[in-house]
């Protein structure tokens, strides 16, 4: 369905294509939802397919591209991480996002990135099998930090462990991924006894260690079961307006962790039709690297759509697939307890959402302003001049938008003039023709008078022809730079202070301390960058291979400082004017 612009602000499948357009045009419709888009409906195109589950996966994809704006729509397009377990001679262990196309064994998926350096870092302590980059192994001639403090075997030197070992804790790592830790037990202690009987106390002692550990983990897994079931579990919450859908990862019997999910829907929006939409968009983006287990719970009935949804995902895993939405035991305490999540998600968002508007309200009402929809707040950072950094970070009703914040490196001015730099970010943001609805309603300041006058000088002529004008406010930290001592001011030369404990003021120090961040982490990675850079790589002619030469010739980048033109022009490859060159660039440099 498209409105009068051409723009696709529906997508929806039928069977009996006449009744659901039919349940769209009665006088009688009791969905806002359904009113407010059949207000909008100029065009309706129609696409047939020859099964349901085609049907299926061509509105996922629909949705995908066009982004209707009267669907329910998932804000999640990032990849699970696993843990993967390379299939070299000596496999190492390595995190994993993406398409599986390494050849080796996958385990997960992660709810987060934290979660699998998490687990990592677990396994390097109990199960020392490598974990650093193929390039690093291949060219070791003695054995890293890894090995000296027990967190590897060290494969990469011959002579340190046999390829029986280091087999052995491969398969021990394998089995613990796979969620059989009560056989790696097992299988530990009876190597224990055997090493203990050979007076091999050393070795018996390592099993004995690594025993200890793994029954530290088993008393943490207390949600654990003795399947090896693979599923996810989803819980959904709606209120006042939002949805909240928890997922819960369970792979061989064990919690991975689990995720809130908050999509963006229409008012008034079909609780059925909220989780139809999550699982057909979540579960169709294999691009992604997902997985489908073989078993989904939901916490409500899908009704007619149940069938239809489960024959998709299973033609689209290759296996069978089982949506349901009743089960009993263990099963039935992963549902409430998914519920749960989502029923606890959604009340803490909601708060958040509540004391978020109660703030924008204050500070529209305290700044007199008919409306505020977006804020824009910038700081400049930089260290003794060096490496200037601007920041431009955007809040609207309901918090950051952090999609839209920006960082510009600032340059063409005197280190340490912020008021230079202040005017060139503002010049750099604003002098460009901008979309309407991106106009600022306020533009904040991080700085006193000096940089309020200065962003005047440089919006002012630029918003001359805008449909509504910014107002600029200054946030000066006060003399202690205690959090709560903050003064605006405004062009006019009003200056004035606001209470500890007002919400308007913690809204300014939530915008005005993202700036700060943002800004300050620009720097750092900017000066991070110039002091990891050689001298050498802004000498004309000098390429990665001269300068290794160099280097290994001279024994160092100390060495080669002290040396003279003479020493410098008799490394291999170096002409007099060459060595001239470096000699003086390494002097001045």
């Amino acid at each position: 369905m498209y409105d009068q612009a051409g723009d696709v602000i529906y997508v929806g499948k039928a069977k009996d294509l006449k009744k659901r357009l039919a349940s769209y045009f009665r006088v009688q419709v009791s969905s806002e939802k359904t009113r407010a888009l059949v207000r909008n409906i100029c065009k309706i195109d129609v696409t047939v397919t020859h099964t349901e589950t085609e049907a299926l996966i061509l509105e996922h994809n629909y949705i995908k591209q066009y982004l209707p704006k009267y669907n329910v729509l998932l804000r999640d397009d990032k990849s699970y991480p696993y843990i993967f377990l390379s299939g070299q001679h000596h496999p190492k262990l390595a995190v994993h996002r993406g398409a599986k196309k390494r050849k080796g064994e996958y385990f997960g998926p992660y709810p987060d990135s934290g979660a699998v350096r998490q687990s990592l870092h677990l396994l390097q302590k109990i199960f020392p099998i490598r974990q650093c980059e193929d390039s690093v192994y291949a060219n070791r001639s003695r054995p890293c930090l890894m090995y000296q403090i027990g967190r590897c075997l060290g494969p990469c030197v011959k002579g340190l462990v046999s390829d029986e070992d280091y087999t052995e804790q491969v398969n021990f790592v394998r089995l613990f991924l796979q969620g059989k830790d009560r056989q790696v037990i097992t299988s530990l202690v009876d190597k224990m006894e055997v090493a203990s009987q050979q007076l091999a106390f050393e070795k018996a002692a390592r099993y004995r260690d690594q025993i200890q550990a793994l029954r530290r983990i088993q008393e943490q897994q207390f949600v654990s079961q003795d399947s090896d079931d693979d599923l996810d579990v989803i819980g959904i919450a709606q209120d006042k307006g939002m949805a909240c859908i928890h997922a819960l990862f369970i792979r061989q019997g064990k919690v991975l962790g689990s995720r809130s999910y908050f999509p963006r829907m229409p008012a008034d929006t079909d609780i059925n039709e909220v989780i139809t939409s999550f699982i057909s968009q979540f579960y169709f983006n294999q691009a992604e690297g997902r997985t489908i287990p073989s078993v989904i719970l939901v916490s409500e009935s899908l009704g007619d759509e149940q069938p239809a949804l489960s024959a998709a995902l299973t033609e689209v895993a290759g296996r069978k697939v089982d949506l349901r939405s009743q089960a009993r035991g263990y099963r039935a305490r992963y549902l409430k307890l998914a519920h749960t999540n989502a029923l606890t998600a959604l009340t803490s968002k909601l708060n958040h959402k509540m004391t978020v508007h109660q703030r924008v309200t204050e500070l529209r009402e305290l700044l007199g302003l008919d409306s505020l929809s977006r804020m824009e707040c910038f700081d400049i950072s930089h260290t003794m001049g060096e490496k200037t950094v601007a920041s431009c970070v955007v809040f609207n009703q309901e918090g950051p938008i952090k999609a839209e914040y920006r960082r510009f490196n600032i340059t063409g001015i005197t280190g340490g003039d912020d008021y230079a730099a202040m005017g060139q970010v503002l010049h750099r943001r604003y002098s460009k023709q901008i979309d309407p609805d991106k106009i600022p309603d306020i533009i904040f300041i991080d700085g006193g008078k000096g940089q309020l006058s200065r962003a005047h000088e440089v919006v002012n002529p630029l918003c001359s022809d805008w449909p509504k004008k910014p107002l600029l406010v200054g946030v000066a930290k006060g003399t202690t730079r205690k959090p709560g001592l903050e003064t605006l001011l405004l062009v006019t030369g009003e200056e004035f202070s606001l209470p500890s404990d007002a919400p308007a003021l913690h809204l300014i120090q939530h915008i005005r301390d993202e700036s700060h961040d943002h800004a300050i982490s620009g720097h750092r990675a900017q000066r991070g960058k110039v002091r990891k850079r050689s001298t050498l790589e802004d000498v004309e002619g000098i390429g990665p291979k001269r300068r290794q030469a160099l280097l290994k010739y001279m024994g160092g980048l100390q060495e080669l400082k002290r040396a003279s033109r003479e020493e410098i022009e008799k490394v291999p490859g170096i002409s007099r004017s060459l060595a001239e060159k470096i000699y003086d660039a390494l002097q001045h440099g």
